[in-house]
């Protein structure tokens, strides 16, 4: 499951394709996160963008949200804190 609730905060894997022609999420036949974005991999800016995308997405304060692991690797989990299990799966269509 790419989404799990863990002290406080609730944990999300997502695989992220940088340099897309426009941002978007979306969740496989399989249930894994995609999420493509238009920054480009260079300097954290994917990482940053990739962030205010899902806060945006999740309806939370972009400070709410960080890479906790695979800062580097296009398989990610993210750390996002202010919303309830069930209200983010509706939010990300899982």
């Amino acid at each position: 499951m790419p989404l799990e609730e863990k002290d406080g905060a609730l944990l999300l894997r997502v695989r992220v394709q940088p340099k897309a022609s426009r941002d978007a999420v979306s969740v496989t036949a399989e249930g894994q996160v995609r999420v493509a974005l238009t920054a480009p991999p260079v300097e954290g800016a994917a990482n940053k963008a990739l962030c205010g995308f899902i806060a945006r997405q999740l309806g939370v304060a972009k400070r709410c949200v960080s890479v906790k692991s695979g800062a580097k690797s296009r398989e990610k989990t993210l750390r996002v804190e202010g919303i309830g299990y069930e209200a983010a799966r509706e939010r990300l269509g899982l």
